[in-house]
């Protein structure tokens, strides 16, 4: 298909979907990010581009849908994001909305020597202090070849730990 074929197309599928025409706008780390606000001021006034906004904002959503959240494995990155309070993907953003009344799960995963390093122990006991449930790693032969404490917990300790949040069943619904 000729590019002019294209986006022809296009126009005429955006043309079908009811009469609005939906603007996915997507900003790198440029410079030229500075132009950002000038440009959705214009798009703005096209024909009434988000005058309604029914869409629901995704992170939020997630953590309204969710009684509990686990995160395994939680590497060193993400870790560091939580603990600084950094929200710049879906994950984080959820965690950084999430309700703390409700229970937040993690397991840590990542090398030995990351494990090691003194700002891990600082990022783990910050999670903490938000009221978070570490599942502690283990100890074992890396798949880097390196060996000591780094591994995520086994699955059989992660649902172990999940089982003590979920509700208890009735014993009376249990009899058939």
């Amino acid at each position: 298909m000729q590019s002019d074929d294209l986006v022809s197309s296009l126009k005429t599928d955006l043309s079908k979907s009811c009469g609005t025409v939906r603007v996915l706008v997507g900003v790198t780390g440029s410079v030229a990010a500075l132009k950002l606000p000038v440009l959705v001021s214009e798009l703005l006034q096209l024909s009434g581009l988000w005058t309604d906004r029914s869409d629901p904002v995704l992170h939020i959503e997630l953590r309204r849908w969710a009684d509990l959240l686990i995160i395994a494995p939680l590497d060193a990155n993400t870790l560091g994001k939580i603990a600084s309070g950094i929200c710049d993907n879906l994950l984080t953003c959820v965690v950084r909305a999430w309700d703390t009344s409700r229970p937040l799960l993690f397991c840590p995963a990542m090398n030995t020597a990351m494990w090691l390093h003194p700002i891990t122990a600082q990022q783990v006991s910050r999670l903490k202090e938000f009221g978070y449930v570490e599942i502690p790693c283990i100890s074992k032969k890396l798949v880097c070849g390196d060996e000591g404490k780094g591994a995520m917990a086994e699955v059989s300790t992660i649902i172990s730990a999940v089982r003590q949040y979920l509700p208890k069943s009735d014993e009376s619904s249990q009899k058939t």
